[in-house]
C-alpha cells in the first residue's frame, strides 16, 4: 500500500514566485528527470509531491529538492495504491508522469513477448491508470505532462518494443488534449539522457555508448536531467500549449547530424 514518508521544511512562499499557491505532483520523482523537474517547480514556489517506490531515495530526493516538498511512497503499478493516493491528495494543479521502464527492448526476432508485456505494465498502463484516477483532483485548466521517449518515433534496431510502449502514449496526447480540455495534455520525448535508467549497463560500456551518442548529436553531447526538466516545466506552465509532443533529443532525431 502507499504510505506518506516525509516532508521537508517550508521555504519562501512569496506570491512573487510564479507557482506560489499551486500544487504539483511528480510521479517518479526520486531521481533523474523526475527529481530535476520537481526541483524546478519547488524553486518557483509550488508545493510539490514526489512519488516513487523506494522510501530512502524519496526522502533523500525531498531533502535535495527543498521547498515545500512531500515524499510519498507509491508503486505506479499498484492500482489500489494509486486510487488511495488521489483519494487523499487534495487539488492538483500540475501532474508530471515520469515513471520509467526498460523492459521490452531487444531484437524483434528474439523479442520476449512476456518482457514486452512487462514493459507495457511498467509504463503504459500506469500512465493511463494514474491519469484516470487523477482527473477528479486536477484543476480544470491545469496540466498533465508525460515523459515518453524518442524511441517512439526513431528507427533504431532493437527498440521496436520500446517504440510500441512510448508510441502508444504519444498517440494519446492530441485526442486527450481535445477530450479533456481545458485541461492541458502534453508530453516530452527525451533522447539519451544520463540518468539512473542506464545504471544496469556496465560502466565502460555505458561510457562508450554515451560517447557514441554524443558524437552523433548535433549539440555534441547527451542529455542531462535538467534539460528534460526545463522542457517539462515549460509545457506545464505555458497555458497556451496543449496536445504537443516535444522532442528533447539534442537533435539526435533529425534526418542529418554531424
Amino acid at each position: 500500500m502507499s504510505t506518506t514518508t516525509s516532508t521537508t521544511s517550508t521555504t519562501d512562499t512569496s506570491p512573487d514566485l510564479p507557482l506560489a499557491g499551486q500544487r504539483a505532483v511528480v510521479m517518479g520523482g526520486s531521481s533523474g528527470i523526475g527529481e530535476a523537474t520537481a526541483a524546478l517547480f519547488a524553486a518557483d514556489g509550488a508545493e510539490v509531491v514526489v512519488t516513487g517506490r523506494d522510501r530512502e531515495k524519496l526522502e533523500a530526493a525531498a531533502r535535495r529538492i527543498g521547498g515545500r516538498t512531500t515524499a510519498y511512497r507509491l508503486d505506479g503499478t499498484d492500482p489500489a495504491g494509486i486510487d488511495a493516493f488521489f483519494a487523499r491528495s487534495g487539488p492538483v494543479d500540475h501532474l508530471v508522469l515520469a515513471l520509467s521502464g526498460a523492459a521490452g527492448a531487444g531484437p524483434f526476432a528474439e523479442l520476449d513477448l512476456a518482457e514486452l508485456e512487462t514493459g507495457f505494465a511498467a509504463k503504459f498502463w500506469p500512465y493511463v491508470r494514474i491519469l484516470q484516477a487523477a482527473l477528479p483532483r486536477l484543476r480544470a485548466d491545469g496540466s498533465v505532462t508525460l515523459v515518453t521517449a524518442a524511441s517512439a518515433r526513431a528507427a533504431f534496431p532493437g527498440t521496436a518494443g520500446l517504440a510500441a510502449i512510448n508510441g502508444a502514449l504519444e498517440a494519446m496526447v492530441p485526442p486527450l488534449a481535445v477530450e479533456l480540455a481545458p485541461l492541458r495534455i502534453n508530453a516530452v520525448s527525451p533522447g539519451v539522457v544520463e540518468t539512473p535508467w542506464w545504471d544496469a549497463v556496465p560502466a565502460e560500456q555505458r561510457e562508450a555508448l554515451f560517447e557514441g551518442f554524443a558524437k552523433s548529436s548535433p549539440v555534441g553531447r547527451i542529455g542531462r536531467p535538467g534539460d528534460i526538466a526545463r522542457a517539462l516545466h515549460l509545457l506545464a506552465t505555458n497555458g497556451f500549449v496543449t496536445g504537443v509532443v516535444l522532442d528533447c533529443t539534442g537533435g539526435a532525431n533529425l534526418p542529418t547530424g554531424r
